[in-house]
């Protein structure tokens, strides 16, 4: 078997379109639109631009959390951003997130249009917009924040580090799977510890922090993403486990976590929301079996409803 000969870096990188893996014809070091291309526009007030990844479900079980308290306010439009198809790269979408990552959203509801990008900064803007899921003591408010901050510094070890290396790479490099699992595995045993003495990240009260962690570690613990709970042994963090399976039992969890998704079981995809009876009627699974009985009038049954 011949040696493999190590890689040392060039005194300049150079960008090799075709060495970036599963997402090698999208990643890019340069940013900036592409491509011109409109954004869709439904009737709510709060327009979301999405794809229903960890990243983005914490924005949709957000706003269907303050939906579930009454805020009808919160109403929204989730429109699909299909990354893979370099949706995000469009003029438009560009215009709201100069960063080209999913989720962003536009607030109409004012006398001009506010753009939010970063899912933190989403949640936080939503959640100071309607005083809800979010603390108003100092003290707790701050120790929300704490957490939710912690999860946008920890994600992306777990996602762009160990998800990419461990899944997504174009081949396994036990160096950097080995120092990832251990990042991700610290960042388990953080957040058990932690849970181990309180319900919730904020102590005994439901947050904005429990919502954008669970979409990230709770899936990991369950193997959702990544498909690799075994290999980071996630049920030896026993209150991690308990806290994601309590979440996961939330009726507006349930519901966030399928909007702009397109993977997956058909009754677990809504490509879009506009609607809440979407949940009801326009799951993949309704519209295949409804498209395969009447496929020559349901597009047109569809412009009708939106």
């Amino acid at each position: 078997m011949t040696a493999k000969t190590p890689y040392h870096p060039p005194q300049k990188w150079v960008w090799d379109k075709e060495s970036g893996g599963a997402f090698a014809k999208l990643n890019r070091p340069v940013a900036g639109a592409t491509h011109e291309k409109a954004l869709p526009r439904g009737r709510h007030p709060l327009q979301l631009y999405s794809l229903g990844t960890p990243n983005g479900q914490k924005v949709t079980i957000l706003l269907e959390e303050l939906l579930s308290m009454g805020y009808e306010g919160a109403e929204y439009d989730a429109h699909l951003i299909n990354i893979r198809d370099g949706d995000q790269f469009g003029s438009e979408f560009v215009s709201i997130n100069p960063n080209s990552k999913i989720p962003a959203l536009v607030d109409h509801s004012g006398d001009k249009p506010i753009r939010i990008f970063e899912s933190g900064a989403i949640m936080l803007y939503l959640a100071d917009k309607f005083s809800a899921l979010i603390p108003a003591e100092p003290a707790s408010r701050t120790e929300c924040l704490n957490w939710l901050f912690w999860q946008m510094g920890s994600a992306p070890y777990l996602g762009g580090g160990f998800g990419h290396f461990y899944v997504y790479a174009p081949e396994k490099i036990e160096y950097a799977i080995n120092r990832y699992s251990m990042e991700v595995k610290r960042q388990l045993d953080v957040l058990d510890r932690h849970l181990a003495d309180h319900t919730y990240l904020c102590g005994s009260e439901y947050s904005i922090a429990d919502i954008a962690i669970w979409p990230w570690y709770g899936a990991v613990y369950t193997g959702a993403v990544y498909n690799a709970a075994e290999f980071l042994d996630t049920c030896s963090y026993t209150h991690v486990g308990r806290w994601a399976r309590s979440l996961a039992q939330r009726p507006a969890v349930k519901r966030g976590r399928i909007v702009n998704r397109t993977w997956g079981p058909l009754e677990n995809q809504l490509h879009e929301r506009h609607d809440a009876s979407d949940f009801t009627l326009r799951t993949q699974d309704k519209l295949v079996t409804a498209e395969s009985a009447n496929p020559l009038t349901f597009s047109d049954q569809l412009d009708q409803k939106s």
